[in-house]
């Protein structure tokens, strides 16, 4: 590889996964965590915010990679 050059996903691929990933994935994710946990008998009130809080934030760890740098400026864009 060159210099300057990122190994993965481009700009804009990264871009694209994202949004998918939030008006997709992440519905369907909450949809999914909701259904499991009304099959468990009703919890506490704290523990099913608790419950909800930590699967919340879980579920975007995988997927770091995909949103690190998206709002910034495109990297590979040119400075006319």
């Amino acid at each position: 590889m060159g210099e300057g050059q990122n190994s993965g996903l481009s700009y804009k691929a990264r871009r694209r996964w994202s949004l998918l990933l939030l008006l997709i994935g992440l519905p369907l994710y909450i949809v999914a965590v909701v259904t499991v946990v009304n099959w468990l008998d009703r919890p506490p009130i704290w523990l099913e915010l608790l419950v909800y809080v930590v699967l919340g934030v879980l579920w975007a760890l995988p997927f770091k990679f995909v949103f690190k740098g998206v709002g910034k400026e495109d990297p590979d864009q040119s400075q006319d």
